[in-house]
This record gives C-alpha cells, structure tokens and sequence, in this order.
C-alpha cells in the first residue's frame, strides 16, 4: 500500500504540473490573440487610448480639411493609403509627451512616415513643415540608396536610426513605438531602439538649424500637437494605433 500511495501522489503531481503548464499557455495564447485596434484592460488601466478602432474614420480627416480624405480607406481593419499626397490627421486631440503604438506595413519601394507636433495652419502645406516624423519606408526595396538620415526608424532629416535585425521585407507587418517625452526620445521597431535624443539640447538645435530642416522656421518649434499619417505616392497601411499622454 505505501508504494501504491507514493504511485499515486506522484501521479497527482504529474496533473496537477501539467494542469499548471496548460493554464500558463492559456494564458500566453490569450495574450497573443488579443483583437487588432482593441485594448487590454492593463492598456486601459495605463491610460492607452486607441486612435482607430479599425472600422470608424470620423476621428481622422485630411489635413487642412474638414473630411476623410479620397486617398485614404479603411481595409481589413487597417487605415490604407491608396496613394497621393492628402496627409491623415487624428484631429480631437493634440498631444504634448505621449507614448505611441502602432503596427504598419508598406508596399514594395515604398514611402510614408507617422507625425506628431504637427501644427495646422494655412501658411504650413503638408504636416512635415511643423511636425517631426518617424520614418516609414522599405528600407530593403526603395528604388534609389537611402541616406542615413533617410532611413527607416528614424528622426526623418534628424537622428539616423540604428538598424539590426528589426527591418522586415515590404508587404511585412511592423511594430514601431515613440515616447516622447521633454527630457529624452525614443523611436522603436520590433522591439529594438532605433533613436534616441534629448529636445531642445545644443545638439538638436544644430541639427535643426543647419541641415533639411533650416529653411522650415517652424519645424518642430511647438512641443504639442496632431498626431499624423502621412501619404507620399504610395499604399501603406496602419493600425494598432494607441496612445498615452506621459
């Protein structure tokens, strides 16, 4: 009978591991199966907000005007840009320090890039006259050499990114970040850290002074405004979008 009762209790032992192991895959698999533009209840409890909800526009229209732009549709639960040059803003809300996600992926030789600080007015045409962009692009398909400061992940015309093993083929989805906050920046893709830079420091200020952006006076001059999807030519598609102010 011992034997038989140490026989049983490993048995026990044995479900109750393997019970405890389902449980933990359960728990991963859920985690993973998490619905696109959709929130978790930790993300809510955090502050995340969703920019797009994968189905409705209205929170989204052209910059410079007052509608959901031609150029633009929405496509499997994706923001798609056809093409053109009509740029996306989310216009309820302007952001100041933030935390960004978002999930894209871009056609073959293609070009676009996401926006914030964007300022609108009149006497600024297109949101890159205001508002610092993180470069989208296919780094591994653009028809002509990109520069550094060209290159995907990056402070467009700013910070060269660092790439390593994070650059996917077009047609690929992507998972970039931004936290923005008044002391320090960060751009992110696939989890890596492309680009890090302090606002407003000696270094900044020169670059902005002197290279691309010399001739744009007001280029990143406010440290709050739009959020931004910029068309350049080509499809390119968005979603995931969510963000928290810091």
């Amino acid at each position: 009978m011992g034997n038989l009762s140490k026989s049983f209790s490993l048995v026990l032992l044995i479900c109750f591991c393997v019970s405890c192991a389902n449980e933990k895959v359960g728990v991963s698999e859920m985690k993973e199966m998490v619905p696109d533009n959709s929130l978790t209840d930790e993300e809510r409890g955090e502050g995340w907000m969703l920019l797009f909800n994968g189905i409705e526009t209205e929170v989204w229209r052209a910059y410079l005007g007052d509608s959901f732009p031609d150029n633009w549709i929405v496509e499997n639960g994706a923001l798609k840009c056809l093409g053109g040059d009509v740029d996306l803003i989310f216009y309820p809300v302007e952001f100041a320090e933030f935390e960004i996600s978002f999930t894209w992926k871009i056609q073959s030789g293609g070009n676009s890039g996401l926006l914030y600080h964007i300022v609108e007015r009149e006497d600024l045409p297109a949101t890159y006259y205001s508002g610092p962009e993180y470069q989208i692009v296919d780094q591994l398909g653009f028809d002509t050499e990109l520069e550094p400061l060209q290159s995907l992940a990056g402070d467009y015309g700013m910070y060269a990114p660092i790439l390593e093993e994070g650059v996917k083929k077009a047609g690929e989805w992507n998972e970039s970040r931004i936290v923005y906050k008044n002391s320090n920046v960060s751009y992110w893709l696939n989890g890596k850290r492309t680009v890090e830079f302090i606002p407003d420091s000696q270094d900044w200020l020169e670059r902005r002074d002197s290279g691309k952006w010399k001739d744009f006076p007001q280029y990143a001059k406010t440290k709050k405004g739009y959020i931004g999807l910029q068309a350049h030519g080509d499809p390119v598609w968005y979603k995931n979008i969510k963000i928290r102010m810091l």
